[in-house]
Parts: structure tokens; sequence; C-alpha cells
């Protein structure tokens, strides 16, 4: 394995690091013939790996975050055969930490609330998987080796103060009720670029900086050609703007633009 020779393809340092890491993991599985994993990756990371594996056809790996509709998920890479067992490993290296908000907080904290207070914490942030909130408190998915600290570091925190905090075994996950709400909007093409402007609510030059700055994900798939022809049933992931789910072709207007309805997780 030449690992030089890999990372030659890759200009940003922060992907080299990333490939890197990878493939350290990759050569430590097969020198010990034992499963190894990572961190949590977010959805552009997951994009770079996947693809990256795709390319060098390496197949003993499975990325776990807990659930399966999870957007952070961790690598684990195991020895040939081992799959069934790397399966398992999952329930072993995720815990929950559970916030059960104390009466007068219930529904009063969003997503928001919790990332930043993970931030505020200065916590590491690939240590800590999705967020799943609810009105009642939220599950925090974590790496095992971590879930300790973050309890105690969330107990320090005045917002959760009054909170009850404790951590659970990956099988007693609570996954809200995905909200939708649908929408239309009009497009003179289908075209990412389109699209973008449109649900991110900017001009056609901000959505093309920012499918440019890597923060639009078809399919889970990151996608930097603003010219990508978005299909019904893709599902369009814009960083910092939310998720969409291209619903259905709705028909035409008089100008020849296609009105389409979307589905938006709310």
């Amino acid at each position: 394995m030449n690992k030089q020779e890999y990372l030659k393809e890759y200009k940003k340092q922060e992907d080299k690091i990333c490939i890197a890491q990878i493939l350290d993991k990759i050569e430590n599985s097969q020198k010990e013939n034992k499963m190894t994993y990572t961190d949590f990756l977010d959805m552009y990371q997951i994009s770079l790996v996947s693809n990256f594996l795709k390319k060098i056809s390496f197949k003993e790996y499975i990325l776990v975050g807990g659930y399966k509709e999870a957007e952070r998920k961790c690598l684990i890479i195991y020895p040939s055969k081992e799959e069934e067992n790397a399966k398992k490993l999952e329930k072993e290296i995720l815990k929950i930490v559970r916030i059960n908000l104390y009466d007068e907080d219930i529904g009063k904290y969003t997503h928001r609330n919790y990332l930043g207070g993970i931030v505020k914490l200065g916590l590491k942030r690939e240590k800590v998987g999705d967020i799943l909130v609810r009105k009642e408190g939220a599950d925090i998915i974590c790496l095992e080796s971590f879930a300790e600290i973050l309890k105690q570091e969330l107990s320090t925190l005045t917002r959760f103060e009054k909170s009850k905090i404790e951590i659970k075994e990956m099988n007693e996950i609570i996954v809200p009720i995905v909200q939708k709400e649908e929408i239309k909007i009009i497009i003179p093409s289908f075209r990412l670029d389109n699209f973008v402007s449109d649900l991110a609510r900017t001009s056609r030059s901000k959505a093309v900086e920012i499918i440019k700055q890597e923060r639009v994900f078809i399919n889970g798939q990151n996608e930097t050609k603003v010219s990508k022809q978005v299909k019904e049933g893709d599902i369009i992931t814009i960083r910092g703007k939310g998720r969409f789910v291209v619903k259905q072709l709705y028909g035409t207007t008089r100008s020849g633009r296609t009105v389409v309805i979307i589905e938006k997780y709310v």
C-alpha cells in the first residue's frame, strides 16, 4: 500500500489527513487481524472516504451511526469474513447520553441549543454523532469511551443543571418522528444551482458559492458540480439550510419553468 501515491490526488490538507488516517486504520486491521474504527465522520468526510474506498476496491468496512438515517457515522474496518462481528461492534462502541429536561424547560431547546452546549464546553465534535431532539430532551449519540465525559460536562451547563442526564445503550435510542412540510419551487431547469438557490432562498451566485464550498449533498454524496442534474426522488442536503426531498414534478408554467413539489425536513 503506497500511502503517498494515494495522498497525491488530494489537494486539501484536511482531505489528506482524513484519507491518511483511514489508510492507517486499514493497515492496522490487516496487520493485526482485528477490527478498528474511526471517530465520527461528517457527511462530507463520509462521501470522501466512501469514494476513496470504492476507488481502491476495499470492501471490508461498514459505516455505523446508531440508527439507519444517521448523518454522522463511524467507519468500522474489519478482517475478511468478519462483517457480522463488525455489525455487532456498533452496539459496543456507541452509547447514548440522554438529556431529560426539567419540567419548565420542556419544549424550550432545539438542536442548536444542544450542539451549542457541546461547542461551548470545548468538547471534541468528532466524538459525538447525531443529536436526536424531542420535546422532552435529546439523545446524543457518542463513542462509548466519551460517554461519561460528555455526561459530566453537560451537567455543568446552566441550561441543563436541572435536567436528568444518563447514559443509555443503543437499543434504547429514541428516534423522533421526522416532521416534513410540503413546499413548491419554480425552477428554469434541473441544474443543482437552481435548486440550491430556491431551497436556500438565496441568489444564483450565492448558490454557486455554497456548492463550491462543498456544503451540498445529493443522496449523501458531496456534489460540487453546479450543473449536476437533479432527479425526482433525490434527497438534497444543504449544510446550514436543511434536508429536502424532490418529491414530484408538478407541471410547467406558461414561461416554460417547472413547478416542483419539495418535502422539507423540519
